[in-house]
């Protein structure tokens, strides 16, 4: 009900201010479990993106997130976000039994393999959570593309700015292999970060996001 009657207020507003582009709608299953894998390049790619979609989408977010922005905050509120300490060694592990809850429950779950956002507007190296879930679940990938987001809302600010924005959704991507297996978790990840590459557009680079934000 909360989710339904931010979407009635919100969505108008959003088109309005920021005319977003949607390309492929139609590749998000119309029931059914899928992971919705995206790059990550504002903290508002949690609102845009479900937003945009007939279907609820849920994700798993820092605690941040909820003590923050109050547009983010009431939004990942009213869309069953679930709230993680990114400080406790159990955090990642959390993370992945809260998504296999909710695909295994026929939702659409969103995760962020870079796992954090582009510090400069490139695509980095995904880590292997996403690779874990598809092949525990079964659930195809969809790949995801937010474009133009970073400029709306940029690091350090609380502000958002006028900027259109768009999203591409690519194909959905059925693995097999094996969730245990490090070299399955890789191939998978690998590719899942290719196809999100491809509809992005963005520069590829084989590190993680968050050693890049720690040299800073």
């Amino acid at each position: 009900m909360l989710y339904r009657a931010a979407k009635i207020i919100s969505v108008p507003l959003m088109h309005a201010v920021w005319r977003p582009r949607v390309e492929g709608r139609e590749n998000v299953p119309a029931r059914g479990p899928a992971i919705l894998a995206s790059n990550h390049l504002s903290v508002l790619d949690s609102f845009f993106l479900p937003a945009l979609l007939p279907r609820t989408v849920r994700f798993v977010a820092k605690n941040e997130y909820f003590t923050g922005n109050r547009l983010t905050a009431m939004w990942m509120r009213s869309t069953g976000t679930v709230a993680i300490d990114r400080q406790n060694v159990t955090a990642a592990q959390a993370m992945l039994d809260a998504a296999v809850g909710v695909l295994r429950a026929g939702e659409l779950f969103g995760i962020y393999p870079e796992g954090t956002r582009s510090p400069d507007g490139r695509l980095y190296r995904g880590k292997i959570g996403v690779a874990w879930l598809a092949l525990t679940t079964g659930a195809p990938v969809v790949p995801v593309a937010m474009l133009g987001t970073e400029k709306v809302l940029p690091p350090g600010t609380s502000v958002p700015r006028i900027h259109r924005i768009g999203v591409r959704i690519g194909e959905p991507i059925t693995f097999t292999g094996d969730p245990g297996n490090a070299r399955d978790r890789r191939r998978v990840t690998d590719e899942v970060m290719e196809a999100i590459a491809k509809l992005s557009g963005q520069e590829y680079v084989p590190r993680y996001a968050t050693s890049v934000k720690s040299e800073a």
